[in-house]
């Protein structure tokens, strides 16, 4: 009986807590505007919003530069220039592609190195708002010393106000809960003792515009020295004196 009693409040208090998930969720959005940043980075998924509002957000001035991180590697740079609808002279200049992260703990590692390589310590983070309160969790745990702004955006991916609706909408919201569970449980058990934080992916994994070409500058011509006729050669050998 005990042991029945004490599944049922577990069984509650997990209830609560995806509740109240879910409504920490619905006031997530819309976002208010952020504070001037040094980067600004957008964690890939289903939705292309994701990208298109970071880049925005990057046309606005909010950050100096942006990482689109977890691209698929059959993407190209023209690919996701499309997606994000970006002016051709920022996004040339001012956009990274990240392609080594396959889920959120890449996301946060990929984001470290290249934080690390341009010393930002202030980012705007953009990603889905289900998705938003694992991201944070795992950014925090890559780059405890930066300063990250939540920037969620609605997306067609999950409809937080009525996930309970469909049973699409009730798995993603219980799977993205019980993720959230485990890395909250992973992080409060690491804070009881000394952490290693893992090296960062070397950052030739995320892919930099190119430069432009520099031209070598041409060899110098050597200089000679004028030539000056030999007046024997042209006069024949100089009379012999008397």
């Amino acid at each position: 009986m005990k042991g029945l009693a004490l599944i049922l409040i577990l069984l509650m208090a997990w209830t609560v807590g995806l509740l109240a998930f879910a409504a920490r969720i619905v006031r997530s959005t819309p976002a208010p505007e952020p504070s001037q940043a040094q980067g600004i980075v957008a964690l890939t998924g289903v939705s292309a919003l994701r990208i298109a509002a970071a880049m925005k957000l990057l046309e606005d001035g909010k950050g100096g530069r942006l990482l689109v991180s977890g691209v698929n590697r059959e993407a190209s740079r023209a690919d996701i220039r499309s997606v994000a609808k970006a002016p051709g002279r920022l996004y040339d200049c001012c956009v990274d592609l990240g392609f080594s992260a396959e889920n959120t703990i890449g996301n946060a590692r990929e984001t470290e190195a290249w934080a690390h390589a341009y010393g930002f310590s202030h980012l705007i983070v953009v990603t889905a708002d289900y998705h938003m309160p694992r991201a944070v969790l795992e950014l925090h745990a890559a780059l405890p010393d930066a300063q990250i702004q939540p920037y969620p955006v609605t997306t067609d991916e999950l409809d937080a106000r009525n996930w309970w609706r469909t049973g699409l909408g009730q798995r993603r919201m219980v799977t993205e809960y019980s993720k959230y569970l485990v890395i909250l449980s992973r992080e409060a058990l690491l804070s009881l003792g000394p952490r290693e934080h893992p090296a960062a992916n070397p950052i030739a994994e995320v892919r930099r515009p190119a430069p432009p070409p520099v031209q070598a500058p041409a060899p110098a011509k050597p200089h000679r020295k004028p030539h000056r006729p030999d007046s024997r050669s042209e006069h024949g050998p100089a009379p012999a004196r008397p």
